[in-house]
């Protein structure tokens, strides 16, 4: 599977992807707090669930999701700068 470089795309692409990424980074963010929220009230209410693993699990594609999108962001602000 060939790996796009940022520098290939064009600046309408760019823009696309920041939108797309910023709108699944911010839902996939949402989710992971309704999750630890749950995780806070089942652990107070039974004492312990096996879940409380699954969003500390789920914390570096969360962490992978916003480092892509300030790579976005940086290749936006360098293409900027440049003309």
């Amino acid at each position: 599977m060939k790996k796009d470089s940022l520098k290939e795309k064009s600046t309408e692409e760019l823009l696309k992807l920041q939108k797309t990424a910023l709108v699944a980074t911010s839902a996939f963010a949402g989710v992971l707090a309704m999750l630890f929220v749950m995780i806070v009230y089942l652990t107070a209410k039974d004492k312990f669930t096996p879940l409380v693993a699954v969003p500390f699990g789920l914390l570096p594609i969360l962490a992978l999701n916003v480092v892509s999108l300030k790579k976005i962001r940086q290749e936006l602000n360098a293409r900027k700068t440049s003309l």
